[in-house]
């Protein structure tokens, strides 16, 4: 929306604001992401239960935090302008037909703008014309919402039924959902196989032609400025002459043109044709290629040396092109690239899910667990269970929330992520439960419930405090704001961030407060 709009000056409210809130929502719900997952499975909490406790610290929070940003952090008026003045598409533009941008090359004028470092006009314009007239699956979405709806309701009440029933892995449920999906991704991508092949053939085409017409235009330059410096050295050296010396070059010079005879004239109006042929030609990467006429050569001579320069002109244009197949020996990596064309231009959405499945969170966590396993190994992990134990016997569940909201946003930033932070927590609470079970003292259901629903709500809400790294997701969203030309900084983001955060975790920590006061009792928790 900030690029099509003509009125704000710099995106940063819309993008931290933005950031913020989908994190602060994805504390409601225990699906919503890695942590909360986690977190559940560590103290066997029901994802109704999760929802129910989650819900209005959460919702409040958003409420109250919304005018907080609006007047205070991003109270500017070129950041967040009374009314959003849009940009205006050409008739021609707003007519074309829109593509499906997960088809490689489809964007082709826009692909060799962004190369650039400059976000040049042009490329404004074709940015616009994918935000304003953007392709729409209408079926395929309609259908994903139905999946994604009837996954999530199915998740909740087996879940809420688990309880007489006995428990049931999740992804019995999300397994076939995701396999539904990817059936209907792949069936579309092949009943429009040919149209998405012809789209991706015809823009790998201009695309190559474009980067062409660039590479002779780029030579063009070379080449004039080559010819500026060789005549301005020659004019240096003339005027570095003495001036007799140049005076009597001159007088030679005019000797021996008036002594030439007719044939001499002759060569020299040859020379000087075939030079201001060659300087008036169109300069192309294969002029050192172009073969020269020499005095004498026969004209059968001159038709083959032309001929052979044509062959390596065509010969040096397809082999400078990056887009065009290779014809040298084939190898396993140039046949992966090819089967990945392939499936790009057949199966373009099915193609584009697989390759932004966060395959790397898999060996992340596995590392998390065993280093935290570590810990426990080591005996460290029972030594921060009694620190905790002693900070809520001096603090009460006033303590437990604020301490554990506070612990759990800033290992967010320096305990590998919010899922790192999320293990550790867990980890810890499990052996301060383990120590008031050997001791026999239990701790209240009040003080238990608010250490780790407090927690819940630092995980969530610390992936946007100081640090891109305390989240996954920040990670991310950096990456896919750089690929739109949109740059946060390090110190940026922290200092954005920094006062939302604090907001927004002392509204959830207080209505949390609240919540466990009217909702639990100091009857000992029961494991």
């Amino acid at each position: 929306m900030t690029r099509v709009s003509s009125n704000i000056e710099h995106p940063r409210a819309w993008i931290h604001s933005q950031f913020a809130v989908a994190n602060i929502a994805s504390a409601i719900l225990v699906s919503s992401n890695p942590t909360n997952l986690v977190l559940a499975g560590a103290f066997d909490i029901k994802f109704i239960h999760y929802t129910a406790n989650m819900i209005v610290p959460v919702i409040v929070t958003a409420i109250v935090l919304f005018p907080f940003l609006l007047y205070i952090v991003f109270a500017s008026e070129s950041l967040i302008p009374l009314s959003i003045e849009m940009h205006e598409l050409s008739e021609e533009a707003r007519n074309k037909r829109p593509v499906n941008p997960n088809i490689p090359h489809a964007r082709k004028d826009l692909e060799e703008e962004e190369d650039d470092a400059v976000n040049s006009g042009q490329a404004k314009l074709l940015s616009l014309e994918e935000i304003m007239n953007p392709f729409v699956d209408k079926g395929g979405a309609a259908f994903g919402a139905t999946i994604m709806a009837v996954t999530l309701i199915t998740i909740l009440a087996l879940n809420a039924a688990s309880q007489s029933s006995g428990e049931h892995p999740v992804f019995w449920v999300t397994l076939p959902a995701a396999f539904v999906m990817f059936c209907w991704d792949v069936a579309f991508g092949w009943i429009h196989r040919k149209e998405t092949r012809q789209i991706a053939r015809k823009g790998r085409q201009e695309l190559e032609k474009a980067r062409e017409q660039r590479a002779l235009e780029e030579d063009a330059k070379d080449e004039a400025v080559a010819q500026e410096l060789q005549h301005d050295k020659e004019a240096y050296e003339f005027e570095m002459l003495p001036g007799a010396s140049r005076e009597r070059n001159l007088h030679n010079n005019n000797r021996s043109s008036e002594g030439n005879d007719s044939s001499a004239i002759m060569d020299d109006e040859i020379e000087v044709a075939e030079s201001s042929s060659k300087d008036n030609s169109n300069p192309s990467p294969s002029s050192s290629s172009t073969p020269e006429f020499k005095k004498g050569d026969s004209p059968q001579e001159q038709t083959d040396s032309s001929l052979s320069g044509e062959k390596d002109v065509e010969q040096f244009s397809s082999h400078e092109l990056p887009l065009g197949r290779s014809h040298g020996r084939r190898t396993l990596v140039s046949l992966i690239v090819d089967i990945y064309r392939w499936s790009q231009e057949t199966f373009p959405t099915a193609t584009a899910v697989i390759a932004h499945l966060p395959v790397a969170l898999v060996p992340f966590a596995f590392s998390m667990f065993v280093l935290v396993q570590a810990l426990v190994t080591k005996g460290w992990v029972p030594v921060f269970a009694h620190g905790w134990d002693h900070w809520v016997n001096k603090t009460g569940t006033v303590g437990a929330i604020g301490g554990m909201g506070f612990l759990s946003v800033v290992l967010c930033n320096f305990a590998g992520t919010n899922i790192g932070a999320t293990i550790l927590l867990s980890r810890v609470i499990q052996a301060w439960q383990e120590i008031h079970r050997l001791d026999g003292t239990p701790i209240s259901d009040r003080t238990f419930w608010s250490t780790v629903y407090s927690m819940a709500l630092g995980v969530n809400y610390g992936a946007f405090s100081t640090a891109f790294s305390a989240s996954l997701a920040g990670l991310l969203w950096r990456d896919i704001l750089t690929r739109k030309h949109i740059h946060v900084r390090r110190l940026e983001f922290a200092r954005e961030n920094t006062p939302i955060i604090a907001i927004a975790m002392t509204i959830g920590c207080v209505v949390l407060l609240g919540e466990v006061y009217i909702v639990r009792d100091t009857k000992p928790y029961d494991s």
